[in-house]
């Protein structure tokens, strides 16, 4: 079955305005809701909620009467997400990575593993990381330094993609992770690749946007908060992400073009986190920053 992106074209303001309502009318259910920047000079945004195809129809007339108040003259407009799996065809074949002690492999490379290894399996899919990324292997790599460091109790995943760097997080420590993502064909991909790995219980998923969800304060506060997402939405969330960490407590940032660092930098010290460590690779970079 067909998933159908329902969405309004807005300003920015526009945007987060109806992300906002959006947000109030469908709670904690489990639809995906974004906003996205079409064109930055024009100030043109997109507020999008995402479903299966037998949905569309209660949704519609659900925004509908949700925006109708506020935002009397939208459109209501609708793509099909096609099921073509892009990314499966363009990485078929890719090597294993390797990340500290990590190696991220596909299924036909299991032999690959050597004793000293933690291996992580995760084949081409529809969901973001694969470990071959630069902001992904340096999770990776960040995700080790820091819990060798450091006391962890409980983890965050935000925008879990593959499900790769909370797979990480609980094979390096028998501790719960919460994984969470905005597209619900990414949380079902790492749902399959936590089973794939061999991990019955540890792992939560759940789609949501931002932090709009009740599992952030069931599970939290985190002692550790991974986010490999991208600079703009990062600045925006500090506050948010700052409410969610605990007391000491650790945040690996990426998706971060290196000349974009110092702008994430001062978002972060703006809510008393301070800077500990960056990773480099191929013009993108992973901060760790800590609380206290």
């Amino acid at each position: 079955m067909s998933e159908i992106r329902l969405y309004v074209t807005s300003t920015e303001k526009g945007a987060a305005q109806i992300l906002d309502i959006l947000s109030e009318v469908f709670g904690e259910e489990d639809f995906a809701i974004a906003t996205t920047e079409v064109d930055e000079k024009r100030d043109i945004w997109e507020a999008s909620v995402y479903m299966m195809a037998d949905e569309e129809e209660a949704v519609r007339e659900r925004i509908a009467e949700g925006i109708r108040h506020a935002f009397p003259d939208a459109a209501i407009e609708r793509e099909v997400i096609p099921d073509v799996d892009w990314i499966a065809r363009s990485l078929e074949g890719l090597k294993p990575v390797r990340a500290g002690r990590f190696l991220v492999h596909g299924s036909h490379d299991r032999d690959k593993v050597k004793a000293n290894d933690i291996g992580i399996e995760i084949d081409a899919g529809q969901a973001f990381g694969t470990g071959h990324h630069g902001t992904t292997a340096g999770c990776l790599e960040m995700i080790e330094e820091v819990m060798r460091a450091r006391t962890v109790r409980r983890a965050l995943d935000l925008g879990t993609g593959s499900g790769v760097l909370a797979i990480a997080a609980r094979k390096l420590r028998d501790i719960p992770v919460l994984g969470t993502d905005i597209d619900p064909v990414a949380v079902r991909v790492a749902r399959e690749n936590v089973r794939r790995n061999g991990i019955a219980a540890g792992i939560r998923l759940e789609t949501a946007p931002g932090f709009h969800s009740r599992a952030f304060r069931e599970e939290g506060p985190f002692d550790l908060i991974i986010a490999n997402i991208l600079a703009r939405p990062l600045m925006k969330m500090a506050p948010q992400l700052a409410a969610h960490l605990a007391p000491g407590g650790s945040v690996i940032l990426s998706g971060i073009l290196a000349a974009q660092r110092w702008k994430v930098l001062a978002a972060y010290n703006g809510v008393k986190l301070r800077h500990v460590h960056t990773i480099w690779r191929n013009g993108w970079v992973t901060i760790h920053l800590r609380r206290g």
